[in-house]
């Protein structure tokens, strides 16, 4: 496992951390004892942060990730969010009480005293231009309830204007094979600024794992089958906003890019870790041997320039006329 500074924080973070949306929710059935079986798991290989959020199976993933804490030893950091359990989800609604009330939620649900990180959950863009809400979590991170802060943006736009804020100390944005936007500025703007990136949805909902096919079929409970479109939330959460059959042909296309003895899985998070202002990427997984698959991939061989750059150009022909001006 290789280990990389988030932000100003201090810290060195596991290159391949782990995300628990998964285990919590909107993916599918799930089964606890496999869940904290993963969590162990990802532990044993070196993972030493965990991402979830409150609204995560309406805090389970919490929980589940406060009893991974209690069995061990080793020294882990975990990133919860705060601000989807708002209804209606609306600007108005990041103030201080209600900000407060998640933060002591979440304190209760993770078990401890004060939470390593929280990070507004993709709050609406006007949220972004309300200073009083980041000194709310300045306050929050005074009186001990937090140590750090930070923003999970669904644009780049957003991503851009967050780390104006100096309290800033990660921002978690969608960035795999499918989504670039982010490495084209705002990721200078972040190394300058010292301002971690936490690369979220890198397997683009699983498509980039490359076991996906046509009659490949989903739960009403996964949001890869609900939420295609966005009927539930911003519908570039699922495979990135691009249309499935479109992702299932890229994928054959980058398929004879991969290194003799990769799998697809490895190939597409090792080309995240291609650049240097992430921190970190976090894919989930609900089995050990995910983790297994997952965690492979900090320790690969670097991708040739050359394969870059056709993978570049994959994505500039294929995927940027749906993705790249939405986000």
């Amino acid at each position: 496992m290789q280990y990389l500074e988030l932000g100003r924080t201090g810290w060195k973070v596991s290159a391949v951390s782990f995300g628990a949306w998964a285990i919590g929710s909107a993916w599918g059935a799930v089964d606890d004892t496999e869940s904290l079986n993963a969590l162990r798991r990802a532990v044993d290989l070196g993972v030493n942060f965990f991402d979830t959020a409150d609204v995560y199976g309406d805090g389970h993933s919490e929980r589940l990730l406060a009893q991974l804490k209690r069995e061990r030893k080793e020294e882990i950091h975990i990133a919860t969010k705060a601000g989807r359990r708002l209804d209606p989800h609306i600007a108005s609604g990041y103030n201080r009480e209600n900000l407060t009330a998640f933060v002591e939620r979440s304190l209760k649900n993770l078990e401890t005293d004060t939470i390593d990180l929280v990070q507004l959950h993709c709050p609406p863009t006007d949220v972004y231009y309300m200073p009083e809400v980041f000194g709310v979590l300045d306050e929050l991170v005074q009186q001990g309830k937090l140590r750090h802060y930070g923003v999970s943006v669904e644009r780049v736009e957003e991503a851009l204007k967050a780390i104006e804020y100096p309290g800033m100390q990660s921002v978690q944005v969608i960035f795999n094979i499918f989504r670039q936007r982010p490495a084209d500025l705002f990721f200078a703007r972040a190394q300058q600024l010292k301002v971690g990136i936490l690369a979220r949805l890198p397997l683009s909902s699983g498509m980039l794992a490359g076991k996906m096919t046509r009659s490949s079929t989903f739960s009403s409970d996964d949001h890869r089958q609900f939420n295609r479109h966005g009927e539930s939330f911003n519908r570039g959460e699922t495979f990135s906003g691009v249309d499935y059959d479109l992702g299932l042909d890229v994928v054959e296309e980058l398929r004879p890019l991969v290194p003799q003895g990769w799998t697809m899985a490895e190939f597409a998070l090792r080309w995240i870790l291609m650049f240097d202002a992430v921190t970190c990427t976090i894919p989930g997984a609900k089995r050990p041997a995910q983790v297994e698959d997952n965690c492979r991939a900090a320790d690969l061989s670097a991708i040739s320039a050359e394969t870059m750059a056709k993978v570049r150009q994959i994505y500039e022909q294929r995927i940027k006329p749906q993705v790249h001006n939405y986000w």
